[in-house]
């Protein structure tokens, strides 16, 4: 997919040298359509990797896409330099009068913490609310899912005994849905979570479905009826070492930890993680942009309520 990028983001040489397309600012002018606006509110704590991580994912579609990036007002990165930021990203008052195809929203590192512990929840209550009028799909990941699954449907997170953290095997419920549309039965994914949702909490609530689950990490993509929230509990963009940096940081932080499940060859920290989900990532994000944004979006975003 040509993915259109600033021509300095630091993810677009690193995507260029895995050969996949990226266009710049300057061919993206010359090509007459209405690309996809697409924003990602980038959560993630060393915020450029994960760019190039979602990039990725994003980047297997003929679609044209614009992507914006936002960040918090009410919140201050720790791990990704200010020059970074205010090179690259947006805030909330820059664009709440525009109208977005699709929204993003990430994982976040405060699973500890109640929703409303979080000093920037009002914030992220705010940018989901305006969601509801603004953009037409919005896929909500890991923390994300957890809160907009909390914010929207009432469902509370449940925390979990240990951090699940590996790579699980899940299964396909409702192969009819567009979503898992050319999934295998069984597929792989990662998830780096400490909290989850409860499975009867999601059965049994009428506005919602789930469309995939492992027995050993539990729900794993959960859609509304109307489709303008998809949940997704785990992390399908990841790259091959992102759990590994994980682990790596957290042992070194003295937290003791066991290594990630299903994960290693031979399931030994010393070897080379394996990898089983590009091909899966790659499905579900084409998906979700193709099905969910870009069949239903309207054309002219600026006149037409969404």
């Amino acid at each position: 997919m040509p993915i259109r990028v600033e021509n300095d983001l630091p993810a677009r040489a690193a995507l260029e040298s895995e050969n996949i397309f990226m266009m710049g600012e300057n061919r993206a002018e010359t090509q007459r359509i209405r690309p996809l606006e697409i924003v990602i509110l980038n959560l993630m704590p060393i915020k450029p990797d994960y760019e190039t991580q979602l990039l990725r994912a994003l980047s297997n579609t003929p679609l044209q896409i614009n992507i914006t990036y936002l960040t918090l007002s009410t919140h201050q990165s720790k791990h990704t330099s200010s020059s970074h930021i205010n090179r690259f990203y947006t805030t909330y008052d820059q664009i709440c009068k525009r109208n977005f195809d699709g929204m993003i929203i990430t994982g976040a590192p405060v699973e500890h913490m109640e929703f409303e512990e979080v000093h920037y929840w009002p914030e992220i209550e705010m940018i989901m609310d305006w969601t509801k009028t603004h953009v037409t799909s919005t896929l909500y990941v890991c923390w994300g899912a957890l809160a907009g699954i909390y914010y929207h449907f009432g469902i509370q997170k449940v925390q979990l005994e240990k951090k699940l953290s590996g790579v699980y095997t899940h299964r396909v419920l409702d192969r009819c849905e567009p979503l898992v549309r050319g999934f295998d039965d069984m597929f792989t994914a990662p998830h780096s979570r400490y909290s989850g949702v409860s499975r009867e909490e999601v059965i049994k609530n009428p506005d919602l479905q789930l469309l995939a689950e492992s027995k050993e990490a539990g729900v794993y993509l959960i859609k509304s009826l109307d489709e303008r929230h998809v949940f997704l509990f785990g992390h399908p963009e990841y790259d091959r070492m992102s759990l590994d940096a994980e682990y790596r940081r957290d042992i070194a932080k003295g937290i003791s930890i066991a290594p990630p499940e299903h994960y290693y060859e031979n399931d030994d920290p010393e070897m080379t993680p394996i990898l089983t989900w590009r091909a899966h990532a790659n499905t579900l994000y084409t998906n979700w942009l193709n099905y969910y944004v870009y069949q239903v979006t309207p054309y002219d975003m600026v006149e037409t309520p969404l």
